[in-house]
């Protein structure tokens, strides 16, 4: 009887500018080959790599998710840059994602570099769970009009756009105004945010199993400038003020969108989720602690 099984790929996805990235894809490649599956890559990266004339290469589209397609995971190499990079492709095709960490931090990435050959094993025998990641949609209004629309995995960012001024604000939770101020800016983030700008800004770490959204305030001048957390279908928004100088809105730091005076910005919880593929079931608790290096010296735990 012959098998009528689809043949098994993964996408590959690498910074290629990192020579650890470089020498980790082709260890990856390799590896998932001589298990007899497929890889696939963009084309423009291909050469960067090194790679076997056995490799699938695909033109590029920008975040296009059919270049995805018929894929069953997006592996992805590099920092926390080229995670969130590899989750604009996640998000637009809907296959999973698996990250290993080549950068400082990692929160999106499940393997770290030392992990390559146990994660090629783990994907050979989907040996994975997939968990969905709570994203952001973000619109720009101005005088009835919607100027931008956009997303977000970690948070929307209002910032000021020149360093010696303030940016003017009113922030707004579910059409009620909350506060409003000069200052640097607004960060709305989701819990998996809540470990990159936001806690830089002040914010509190949130465990991405709790569904919420993120308001935090970067350096407020004003005496109520507290982080918010609300309810995950709540409807954030920012207000710029009618006479203050220019804005822009970033989304994970990679897209921008300039913001004049009198714009507002909405942020809400996004309609299409973020799939990542985990290969361990340890807590957030400890993989909080071992990103940031937390002192836990002496620690007991409960008595028994």
């Amino acid at each position: 009887m012959t098998s009528t099984a689809k043949p098994r790929t993964v996408f590959l996805l690498a910074h290629t500018g990192r020579p650890a990235a470089v020498r980790s894809a082709e260890r990856v490649v390799a590896g998932l080959l001589g298990q007899g599956i497929g890889v696939r890559v963009l084309a423009d990266e291909a050469d960067d790599l090194a790679l076997p004339v056995e490799v699938e290469r695909v033109a590029r589209a920008d975040c296009d998710g059919r270049v995805l397609d018929g894929c069953e995971l997006l592996v992805v190499l590099g920092g926390d840059g080229t995670l969130l990079r590899g989750a604009e492709f996640a998000r637009a095709s809907g296959v999973p994602m698996l990250g290993v960490n080549l950068g400082r931090i990692g929160f999106l990435a499940e393997a770290e570099r030392d992990d390559l050959e146990h994660l090629v094993d783990r994907v050979v025998a989907r040996a994975y769970e997939v968990e969905e990641r709570m994203t952001l949609d973000v619109s720009v209004h101005a005088d009835g009009d919607l100027l931008h629309a956009d997303w977000a995995l970690n948070e929307a960012a209002v910032e000021k756009a020149a360093r010696e001024r303030l940016l003017e604000m009113v922030i707004e939770v579910d059409g009620r105004p909350v506060s409003g101020f000069g200052g640097d800016g607004v960060v709305c983030a989701t819990p998996t945010g809540s470990t990159a700008y936001a806690f830089s800004a002040g914010g509190p770490v949130v465990w991405p199993e709790v569904e919420a959204l993120l308001m935090v305030p970067i350096s407020a001048h004003a005496l109520f400038a507290k982080p918010l957390v609300t309810a995950p279908d709540s409807v954030l928004a920012v207000e710029v003020g009618a006479h203050t100088f220019p804005g822009v809105l970033w989304c994970d730091g990679r897209r921008s969108f300039d913001l004049r005076a009198g714009t507002r910005i909405e942020v809400r919880r996004g309609a299409v989720p973020v799939r990542l593929a985990r290969l361990h079931k340890a807590p957030f608790t400890d993989r909080l602690v071992a990103k940031f290096a937390l002192p836990v010296a002496g620690w007991r735990g409960a008595p028994h």
